[in-house]
């Protein structure tokens, strides 16, 4: 089977141009190949550059290989550039080797011209893929950069969110005339909504508490997009494919119907006049040889989820930015920026990858990567009975936000807890030690100077080991630092928490005491 090779001849004879395609047809190659011999057309080819491989002559009337090479080169292209002459010498082919040609052959030994393009065209798919590589280290590092700023951020905003949306709460039910009541509603409404922005900022940097499960997917497919119909509007039209045999995948229920909404609607916007939305699911396998033209993938059974339109499209210079916080191409006051780099994130998270085709005027399709796994579906909704939120225990209580720790000390202490607030993990550690039992349940934040959450809760478990514990967190990262036999114990609870379910949360982690 030959090679397809699309050749630029830079040379004045026809016979000698016709005799190189021929030297690369024996070669193994299926040339397109174009010639030309004039000044204006090398400055035009150069533009272009659309070509696998440029053979030159040197010596040419009007002008030499020399000049050529430099239009070549001055414009950033690194095509390799071979010359085939009767007349260079050796000074003058050290010059073009110089000046960034790859190789000379001589026009009387054409039997070095194809080992010659062998080689240099490898060459050029090695420094590809070089380039390649290097640009996905620097997506990810730029991508890591900004993550860890987004986590920090989302981490100091929901501990203020979580005052607010605590206090609001509490106004709400101790207020008596309707007018106040609305106010405070309005207040937590708001910050609930704040509260789903730092949401996303937490999916893009991949710190956000996970409640994988294993899951199938077209369920959910079918669920969301029943949700989603009145959102898209009726010039929208809605396809879905879903794969019979379709494999299982272990995530968070709540994560994947967030991605699907948000590529959903985001193909919504990219028809404003109508169009045709398809969601595809398949199962696929992703080989080596996908890898190479992928670095980011892993080999392995996957299963895929496809979004795609008819929309307007994306250029190359877009989609290079598409997964950034804060960048979008609506008009202003019509998207957060969020939207993508909350997908990415999250995707990454679940251990996925995500490829992305688009052209202006032609759609996108976005192609989602799953790893799959083998097991019984789990059922989305929980089993669990509700739980009476009331409790006479005592909680220990160590957060060093102390405004966060004051409203959740008094939402406990509402529904009959007694708290004892600590502002941070060395204290809490201290006072734990000084009576072990004094305490039912210990509330830990994740993130406070000195002893973090989980490095308390390590040394109070090896004091207690059937000590009823919650990690409280916007930024899950640390928790990960846990030993299994520590993790399988601790109960996340997500910054900022719904002040109507603390409660009734603590209470279930007290009550799972005996059965563990």
């Amino acid at each position: 089977m030959q090679l397809p090779l699309r050749a630029l001849l830079i040379e004045d004879s026809e016979d000698d141009a016709l005799l190189l395609v021929r030297h690369l047809a024996r070669g193994g190659y299926d040339v397109q190949w174009d010639r030309i011999d004039t000044e204006e057309q090398v400055e035009s080819a150069a533009e272009t550059n659309h070509w696998d491989l440029v053979i030159c002559d040197y010596s040419m009337p009007g002008f030499n290989g020399l000049e050529a090479l430099k239009r070549f080169r001055s414009r950033g292209s690194d095509t390799p550039f071979i010359f085939v002459s009767g007349t260079i010498g050796e000074d003058a082919a050290v010059t073009a080797l110089r000046q960034g040609a790859q190789d000379y052959v001589m026009k009387d030994n054409l039997s070095r011209l194809v080992p010659a393009v062998n080689r240099e065209l490898q060459d050029a798919r090695d420094r590809r893929e070089r380039r390649n590589l290097e640009k996905q280290v620097r997506q990810l590092e730029k991508f890591e950069g900004i993550g860890r700023l987004a986590g920090g951020i989302a981490h100091d905003f929901n501990n203020a969110l979580g005052v607010i949306i605590g206090w609001a709460h509490l106004g709400f039910q101790e207020a008596t005339d309707p007018k106040s009541k609305e106010k405070f509603h309005s207040i937590r409404e708001q910050a609930q909504r704040t509260a789903g922005l730092t949401a996303q900022l937490l999916a893009f940097a991949r710190r956000q508490v996970l409640q994988p499960r294993q899951l199938d997917i077209n369920q959910l497919v079918e669920e969301t997009n029943s949700i989603l119909k009145p959102s898209l509007g009726e010039q929208v039209v809605t396809e879905v494919r879903l794969a019979p045999d379709l494999e299982r995948v272990t995530a968070d229920p709540a994560q994947f119907q967030q991605i699907l909404m948000n590529l959903c609607l985001n193909s919504r916007d990219a028809m404003p006049n109508g169009g045709h939305l398809l969601i595809d699911t398949s199962n696929v396998v992703i080989d080596e040889a996908y890898q190479r033209q992928h670095p980011y993938a892993r080999p392995g059974k996957y299963v895929r989820l496809m979004v795609s339109d008819t929309g307007t499209g994306m250029d190359k210079d877009t989609l290079e930015h598409i997964y950034e916080p804060f960048f979008t191409t609506k008009e202003p006051g019509k998207g957060t920026g969020l939207g993508l780099a909350s997908v990415y994130g999250i995707v990454k998270q679940h251990h996925g990858f995500i490829d992305v085709e688009s052209r202006p005027g032609q759609g996108t399709a976005f192609f989602l990567h799953f790893p799959s796994c083998s097991g019984e579906t789990e059922n989305v909704q929980s089993s669990a009975s509700p739980q009476p939120p009331s409790g006479t225990e005592t909680i220990l209580l160590a957060e060093d936000h102390e405004a966060l720790a004051e409203i959740a000390a008094a939402l406990l202490r509402m529904h009959g807890y007694t708290v004892v607030p600590t502002p941070s993990g060395d204290e809490a550690l201290r006072l734990f030690k000084a009576d072990p039992n004094r305490f039912d349940a210990v509330m830990l934040d994740v993130v406070m100077p000195g002893l973090s959450g989980p490095e308390t809760l390590q040394r109070m478990l090896a004091i207690r080991p059937d000590l009823p514990c919650v990690l409280t967190t916007g930024h899950a990262a640390e928790s990960l630092q846990l030993p299994r036999q520590v993790a399988e114990r601790v109960e996340y609870l997500e910054k900022p928490y719904d002040p109507s379910t603390l409660a009734s949360f603590m209470r279930q982690v007290l009550d799972k005491k005996g059965s563990r």
